[in-house]
């Protein structure tokens, strides 16, 4: 028994890279590099998944054991995206593989296939009652935040000669839009369909942005910190409501549905139907497929119409794909969606003030309308502000911690997920507008 207990040890402790112990990954990478030097790297999905897969989680052990990287600007996720545009412009990897990947996040939609299931899992695995609470009170704290980084940053945009539309749509929006998968991504697609541009070229420069901005709100988020332990009368210690009796961050309890094969081949066939009811409603409706997209999958929530379970299996459907294929998709986003010559000539002293400016706004937008409507002013501006302005998941862990209030989890979560949706649909209006 002991002599058992110690070789389960020793396999437990065996480095390894996407779970896989290195006695077997190198192998699987060698063949893999091999067959794409070589120029026999099958086209689609059956070589596009092995060699995105394996970049990616070699450039995600990097980014998540760099220093600075690793807390500041969002870890792996960074590093996979400039790194993989890095790999392609010096020519590290052949022109063949860099055409695989590109044909298979764009012409072969691996991207929308990604982004249908983030989109429907995430908030069809959402706490109903939480949901519903959270729109009525939550979110115009939310708005608030939103409202004032985009003013702010449009105005000083303007003022400094960058532009207003330009600070709006390629700084401050991306910012505020949720992180990659859920925003600057989309967003880039969205924007390149309104304005008949190349959605690289806009990536390109929203990538910087949502990296330094995640980077800003982190730092403000440790000094959010310090001022609500000199100010009590801003923070409640790491409540967010003065009204204790009205929680909406507690959950219902319910029995979780098994994970089964079975179970996420339903949630697949939920999240692509979504995926198409959307296209099917922007060939009626003047707003983009994404937007309505969000909107259909919300009201089916708040309404209750699908049965919990199928709720269930469209959640644990994108929790696979977020956990085994997020990596492979910033790498199609490094490959297909940056240019590193772009990246450079984007930043400027205006530029990282402007990014400066869309933090600074978010917090002073949150913490006026959830004092307004009862939240504490630091709480409010942590979860509802900060928490949009970061890189989504992993970047809500990074400001909690900053700020010493993981408690809040459930809000930050909120902010990213719905509050990513709502940054869309707002985009797809803004466009209308000022299009």
């Amino acid at each position: 028994m002991q002599n058992t207990a110690v070789l389960e040890n020793e396999q437990s402790s065996q480095y390894k890279l996407m779970g896989i112990e290195m006695k077997y990954f190198i192998p699987i990478t060698i063949v893999v590099f091999v067959a794409t030097y070589l120029g026999v790297l099958p086209k689609g999905m059956l070589g596009a998944f092995p060699l995105m897969m394996i970049l990616g989680a070699i450039l995600n052990e990097i980014g998540n054991k760099t220093p600075i990287v690793k807390d500041y600007f969002g870890g792996g996720p960074i590093v996979i995206i400039f790194a993989s545009a890095a790999l392609i412009s010096y020519g590290v990897i052949p022109e063949n593989g860099k055409t695989i990947m590109t044909s298979f996040m764009k012409g072969e939609g691996f991207l929308n296939f990604y982004i249908a299931a983030l989109i429907t899992g995430s908030i069809l695995g959402m706490n109903r009652k939480l949901l519903i609470k959270a729109a009525l009170r939550y979110l115009p704290v939310i708005i608030g935040g939103v409202a004032c980084a985009i003013l702010l940053t449009g105005v000083t945009g303007a003022l400094l000669g960058y532009g207003f539309k330009k600070a709006v749509f390629y700084i401050a929006i991306p910012i505020m839009g949720g992180g990659m998968g859920a925003g600057a991504v989309p967003l880039a697609q969205m924007f390149g369909q309104a304005m008949s541009k190349d959605p690289a070229e806009l990536l390109s420069v929203m990538v910087p942005a949502v990296a330094l901005g995640n980077a800003v709100a982190i730092v403000v988020g440790g000094i959010l910190s310090k001022i609500g332990k000199k100010n009590k009368n801003l923070s409640g210690d790491g409540k967010l409501l003065k009204d204790q009796t009205n929680d909406i961050g507690g959950q219902e309890k319910e029995t979780e549905l098994k994970i089964s094969f079975e179970n996420m081949g339903k949630g697949l066939l939920f999240a692509c139907t979504f995926f198409i009811f959307g296209k099917m409603l922007a060939k009626y409706i003047n707003l983009h497929p994404y937007a309505l997209m969000i909107l259909s999958v919300a009201a089916v929530k708040g309404t209750g119409l699908i049965k919990r379970e199928y709720e269930q299996c469209a959640s644990q459907w994108f929790q696979f794909i977020m956990k085994n294929f997020t990596p492979a998709l910033l790498v199609g986003i490094g490959v297909a969606y940056t240019s590193l010559d772009a990246v450079i000539k984007a930043f400027s002293p205006t530029y990282i003030l402007l990014v400066f400016t869309t933090i600074i706004g978010a917090v002073i937008g949150t913490a006026i309308i959830g004092h307004l409507l009862g939240f504490y002013m630091i709480e409010g501006s942590i979860t509802a502000g900060l928490c949009m302005a970061n890189m989504g998941g992993t970047g809500d862990v990074a400001v909690l911690s900053a700020s010493d209030r993981m408690e809040l989890m459930p809000f930050a979560q909120i902010s990213s997920r719905i509050g990513g949706a709502f940054m869309l649909i707002l985009t797809s209006a803004l466009l209308k507008f000022f299009l």
